[in-house]
């Protein structure tokens, strides 16, 4: 683990909105609520030496329990941290529940305890509880809700009104020419409130995404995947991507725009993956040739019984 820094407080007081004077400066402190923030392990994969927690709830979620929700932490504070301090932790499964029912479903409330020590002083301990529970199955099979709709005001009725004539419009600067999205009131390089529209071709890439796996809205079939697809005129939009298993999307992957009916008044963008596409119209084309062939055969074959018998 990184040591308490200074950069690291100085982000995290920005980020809180925090001002207090004990930490900044030559004798800073590190805020007593960062005290999880040292003992986390980043994006690089980096295990904390131990599995049996992880093998805790793949015991749980082999046996029915397979939700999951957080439900509080408690941290206490012993001694101050100050940049320079080498963190080292000890994390343990403090305790497990007896089974409780609950409105979410019936399950074990999993308690971990983590010590935080600077040396060998104990600087502050962090609980963390979880439930993992089996969700309540309720009787009846209840219509799927309708998908949320999009917010529509003054700015982007332009946009909509397009989209549900199957026209994916983008704004431009008449003053600059700059193209823009999403739509706004002015433009953001010139500062000019005159504006028009141009057609975008409907040709783009996937600059980058995400998976979308939990919460499962009712509205929604989790997994899927949710593109910020780069235009070839430039500008960026978000939108699902279709035509190809949500993992094997990927970024840089060709798109083209395609328009979804999701009800009866409801038209959404959607991107299907141009590969995809291709694949799609190359084997249509392929089952064309051969029922021209198999026509073609039958057409030989016909011809000679009709010789046959004026022969």
């Amino acid at each position: 683990m990184d040591p308490v820094n200074a950069p690291m407080i100085r982000h995290w007081c920005e980020a809180m909105g925090d001002t207090n004077p004990a930490y900044s400066g030559p004798d800073a402190i590190a805020p007593p609520t960062m005290l999880q923030a040292w003992t986390m392990s980043g994006l690089s994969g980096r295990t904390r030496g131990t599995h049996a927690y992880d093998e805790l709830l793949a015991l749980l979620d082999e046996a029915g329990y397979t939700s999951v929700v957080a439900t509080d932490c408690e941290q206490e504070y012993l001694r101050p941290l100050r940049p320079g301090d080498e963190i080292t932790f000890d994390s343990v499964i403090e305790s497990v529940s007896e089974k409780k029912t609950t409105k979410l479903g019936t399950g074990y409330f999993v308690t971990t305890r983590m010590d935080v020590r600077v040396g060998t002083d104990l600087a502050g301990t962090h609980r963390f509880r979880i439930l993992k529970y089996a969700p309540i199955r309720r009787p009846g099979r209840r219509e799927k809700p309708p998908r949320p709709r999009p917010v529509v005001n003054r700015d982007n009725a332009g946009f909509w009104e397009g989209v549900r004539s199957r026209t994916l419009l983008i704004q431009r600067c008449t003053g600059c020419g700059t193209l823009r999205h999403p739509w706004l009131p002015g433009c953001n390089a010139c500062g000019g409130l005159d504006w028009g529209t141009v057609e975008a071709s409907g040709e783009g890439t996937v600059y980058s995404y995400v998976v979308m796996h939990h919460p499962p809205f009712p509205a929604f079939d989790p997994p899927y995947a949710v593109g910020l697809i780069e235009l070839a005129e430039g500008v960026r939009m978000i939108g699902n991507v279709v035509g190809v298993p949500y993992d094997k999307v990927r970024i840089g992957l060709p798109v083209r725009l395609e328009f979804q009916d999701c009800d009866e008044e409801l038209v959404l963008p959607v991107w299907r993956a141009r590969e995809a596409q291709e694949v799609q119209v190359s084997q249509e084309a392929q089952e064309i040739r051969e029922v021209q062939k198999i026509r073609e055969v039958q057409g030989i074959q016909g011809s000679r019984e009709t010789k046959g018998a004026g022969a």
